[in-house]
């Protein structure tokens, strides 16, 4: 192999996995960081409780708390610095009863939260991948 042949594959691996290993980061950047996933989820959390369609399910929550591990839970799924701490999904949402369309209006409040904040199209679906496979731990639990 010479050695330009060399440079090029070593360069293609260096970007390869240069992008492999900054996706979550930039994601994490993308949200704003801590600052703004904490005010995607103040949003988000406002949004759950003023939708009436779901708004029962919170009425017995510690808001603050839920705003609190939301924040959390994206900050760690994102790429960030943050340890989620809360319960997992299937601790926190058996006996709540969360219908199919429970769950998609939770996505619509957050789908609103994060186009109110102004987070780009691939960053909210790149958030929403990483919390769809949740959906198998919430609903009708």
């Amino acid at each position: 192999m010479n050695i330009k042949a060399l440079f090029s594959a070593a360069s293609v691996f260096f970007l390869l996995s240069f992008s492999a290993s900054t996706s979550a980061q930039s994601l994490y950047q993308d949200l704003g960081e801590l600052e703004g996933i904490d005010q995607l989820n103040e949003r988000f959390v406002i949004n759950l409780v003023e939708d009436r369609r779901i708004s029962h399910h919170f009425e017995q929550t510690d808001l603050a708390r839920l705003h609190q591990m939301l924040t959390e839970q994206f900050c760690e799924l994102a790429g960030g610095p943050c340890v989620y701490s809360g319960d997992d999904m299937v601790t926190s949402h058996t006996g709540l009863n969360i219908t199919r369309s429970d769950f998609n209006a939770l996505v619509e409040a957050l789908q609103l939260a994060m186009d109110d904040q102004g987070i780009a199209i691939g960053a909210q679906n790149r958030l929403l991948a990483l919390l769809a496979p949740m959906h198998h731990e919430v609903v009708n639990r």
